[in-house]
């Protein structure tokens, strides 16, 4: 590898920032950028080419877009929201709603055939639509492209009619729009209606409309979610994941094991649909990044398929268990929110995974800035030369991502710690 020298400028403009689903735990990526907020310097604007979000992602990318001609007044907007977040901002949560949603489920599941409506989904998040008119002001996004603090802003979410992931972007004219297998990228004036759609949980939240199609959480067929913001444009990668992947500690061979609770299963299901894409796609660049590195002098294919480059890519992953945070915080929810969470049996153990996504309180949220912050301190210098534009260390091109080599790399010399 070559000796690297800063660029004249104090960050690398080539970086796209890729912000994925996580719920409440969205709260951890905005201490993280707190971080990165603070490593550049003071007055500094938006520092990503691109910037990429789906599900409660969705959300916060839209506000850096929207903001983006200072980057740390548009985190510290950041985390005055999420350091604040009750539930009743995101969901209706009195008792009277909570009591009439029970009602028109089990009405609907006993009565059906007999006149009752289906009900749309188990929560109604129209209080976060408030929210977020209150807080971002959309037509910002494109005077901050205009103006070259942005290159391009995605906000992915899923087609139930087409069975698509969709990812509509707003960003410079000479973008193209993409078609790929079961994913395409689509040219759009992000509006609320986007971020709805990327947000709304399968049965939690209701689906979107957005022209001839109904549209949920952008994680739901989001296969490859480091695809956005390459195709946009970017060069590198920085990753903010909410998940430390440790393992659950199965039952001794004298134990009995228990069967999984409907909020348990809830809690897998939400857990798979946020994660799963993020670690698939990050092991299929390790392999592309290795095969680049070992068959290419200047680490670039073009064929018939197109072109394919070495991407570096900074993972930065919670270093404590959120779940186990979660547990900490869970009588901070509403009584009849955790009457419901109990009628599922998700307020024991086993049923943490799904407090920790919807968990929105701000004892809960304000922990996880402070351990996103805390963690992305910790490798500030890492960090730094990063965002400068110094090449990864790594083989694989990729740093911060070696807590997963047992799981997902099949124990790549790479990859080991």
């Amino acid at each position: 590898m070559k000796f690297w020298k800063p660029k004249k400028k104090s960050w690398d403009r080539k970086i796209g920032l890729v912000l994925p689903g996580g719920g409440a735990r969205g709260a951890y990526q905005v201490g993280v950028l707190k971080a990165i907020a603070e490593i550049l310097p003071r007055r500094a604007p938006n520092p990503f080419a691109v910037i990429s979000g789906t599900s409660a992602g969705a959300i916060s990318s839209a506000v850096l877009a929207s903001r983006a001609r200072l980057f740390r007044y548009a985190v510290a907007d950041l985390e005055r929201v999420w350091g604040s977040f009750r539930s009743h901002h995101v969901f209706r949560s009195d008792p009277l709603t909570m009591f009439r949603t029970g009602g028109h489920w089990l009405a609907a599941l006993a009565f059906g055939s007999l006149g009752v409506s289906a009900p749309k989904s188990l929560l109604d998040n129209q209080p976060l639509r408030d929210l977020m008119r209150r807080n971002i002001h959309f037509e910002a996004i494109q005077e901050s492209i205009d103006k070259g603090y942005l290159d391009a802003l995605a906000i992915t979410a899923a087609g139930y009619g087409s069975a698509r992931s969709i990812s509509f972007y707003q960003g410079r004219a000479d973008l193209e729009s993409w078609h790929r297998v079961r994913r395409i990228g689509r040219p759009a004036k992000i509006a609320i209606e986007h971020l709805m759609a990327s947000v709304a949980v399968p049965l939690i939240f209701p689906a979107t409309q957005i022209g001839r199609e109904y549209l949920g959480d952008g994680a739901m067929r989001q296969a490859t979610p480091l695809s956005p913001a390459v195709r946009l444009g970017a060069e590198r990668l920085m990753v903010i994941g909410v998940r430390d992947e440790g393992l659950n500690l199965l039952p001794g061979c004298d134990e009995p094991v228990p069967y999984p609770t409907l909020g348990g299963i809830a809690g897998y299901m939400l857990d798979a649909l946020f994660m799963d894409g993020l670690s698939s796609d990050l092991e299929r660049l390790t392999r592309i990044n290795l095969i680049l590195d070992h068959q290419s002098p200047d680490r670039t294919i073009e064929g018939a398929f197109g072109k394919l480059k070495f991407i570096d890519a900074f993972v930065v992953l919670p270093s404590q268990d959120i779940r186990e945070i979660a547990i900490r915080h869970v009588m901070a929810m509403p009584r009849s929110v955790r009457m419901l969470m109990k009628g599922i049996g998700a307020l024991n153990y086993g049923g943490r995974q799904l407090v920790s996504y919807l968990l929105f309180e701000s004892g809960y949220t304000q922990e996880l800035i402070a351990l996103g912050y805390k963690d992305g301190m910790a490798r500030r210098d890492e960090l730094k030369l990063f965002m400068e534009g110094a090449p990864s260390k790594s083989p694989a091109g990729i740093d911060g991502w070696e807590t997963l080599s047992s799981e997902y790399s099949q124990k790549l010399k790479v990859l080991e710690v």
